[in-house]
């Protein structure tokens, strides 16, 4: 029985290819994007074109749905807001014809609609920031973060990301929701802390596996994507994560994102994405095999939760170098800068002592190629028709 995985450009798509293939189960990739490095991955059987969400959602759905109602296919996983919101929205639909261990329309709304979410965290008494509606907020002499109330807006037959904002003083409300195409949410500012992020497969409200990670480096380094990450394993940190997505009765993956507030050391609720993670890879590095894990839940198979290895890092080289960019380029104003020269040599330490990435594999390394060839194209002015053109010679597809 086949798994469709959607070929986004983030690694976690990768890393379900590579992890589900090595286990001989066989791998439909589906993109919008020619381009993605998991149509290059030794271990898709097949691949798909599927409209892009952002253009046409309900294209996009159906373009999914045909592919579930294939009678080789066992189920789909879900890897980023669109398709989570479409398999919730129309699980009914789908589950008629593969596994659906991810959750119903009613509990995907509980973690999408950043507002609720926040008042059910705070029923389970898990800590985080103060967050009301721009409307409703009413103290702007200390620094705050204006977000999108929802983790991903759907309307027009289109997706889209409305972003985060840092504010200092109080903006102009109006201006505001016209760019982000309606009221968002307003958070005060948790100083400079560590993320931290819980991740779990749960199976109906009870945890089938749990992982932890810290992460050490972004894209940028005020934050974002991250590109360096180890696993870490906190009690308390462990307890606000369960504690959570049992009260929101969750079913399949998500990831639970905190920052640790240096005032008072608490484990601060940021979000929560109801998919896999972009920094998946770490977890099979350290021991913990969620795509699989994943494919067994699908089959009604529960194995039991098992330790996995602590201090296990892992990298997106690519990610690295753009790190290394922003710190001669950006100037964020709610951010310090590091110390160039100190940053580069922990980049040059941890690719020494931690070599486990994302991409990278000499098991299967036209993905990595076509990562790096992704890079250049968006970089390098007048070259992208060439590059690709090489990259699709050496990596065959």
């Amino acid at each position: 029985m086949s798994v469709v995985v959607p070929a986004i450009e983030a690694a976690s798509s990768l890393a379900c290819a590579r992890s589900l293939g090595r286990r001989g189960i066989p791998i439909i990739a589906a993109s919008e994007s020619p381009g993605s490095p998991t149509f290059a991955s030794k271990y898709v059987a097949e691949t798909a074109r599927l409209p892009a969400p952002a253009d046409d959602v309900a294209g996009y759905r159906d373009g999914l749905l045909a592919l579930a109602e294939r009678p080789d296919v066992e189920t789909v996983v879900p890897l980023r807001e669109p398709e989570s919101y479409v398999l919730s929205k129309y699980r009914d639909e789908f589950a008629e014809h593969v596994a659906a261990p991810w959750p119903d329309f009613e509990t995907m709304e509980s973690a999408r609609d950043r507002r609720r979410l926040f008042e059910r965290a705070r029923e389970a008494g898990v800590p985080a920031p103060e967050t009301r509606l721009l409307s409703e907020w009413d103290d702007w002499s200390r620094e705050a973060v204006v977000k999108s109330r929802y983790t991903v807006l759907v309307g027009d037959n289109r997706t889209a990301y409305p972003g985060v904002r840092f504010v200092s003083g109080e903006p102009d409300r109006d201006r505001l929701e016209d760019r982000m195409g309606h009221e968002p949410i307003v958070q005060e500012c948790i100083p400079d802390g560590s993320e931290y992020g819980f991740f779990a497969l749960f199976d109906r409200g009870d945890p089938v596996v749990t992982f932890q990670h810290r992460r050490i480096r972004s894209y940028t380094y005020s934050g974002g994507a991250s590109v360096f990450r180890e696993s870490v394993a906190h009690p308390r940190l462990r307890e606000q994560g369960l504690r959570l997505l049992s009260a929101l009765d969750w079913h399949g993956p998500a990831m639970v994102e905190f920052r640790r507030d240096p005032r008072d050391g608490e484990f601060k609720l940021l979000e929560v994405n109801p998919r896999f993670w972009g920094s998946l890879q770490l977890a099979v590095h350290a021991g913990v095999d969620f795509p699989y894990r994943y494919y067994q839940l699908a089959r009604g198979v529960r194995e039991p939760d098992e330790d996995y290895a602590t201090g296990v890092g892992s990298h997106i080289l690519r990610g690295e170098l753009v790190y290394l960019v922003s710190l001669l380029r950006d100037d964020y104003d709610h951010v310090e800068r590091p110390s160039i020269p100190a940053a580069t040599g922990r980049v040059l330490a941890s690719l020494l002592t931690d070599r486990n990435f994302d991409y990278l594999s000499l098991d299967d390394p036209k993905p990595f190629v076509r990562d790096v060839a992704n890079a250049v194209d968006g970089v390098v002015p007048g070259k992208p028709t060439s590059l690709r053109r090489a990259v699709s010679a050496l990596v065959g597809r």
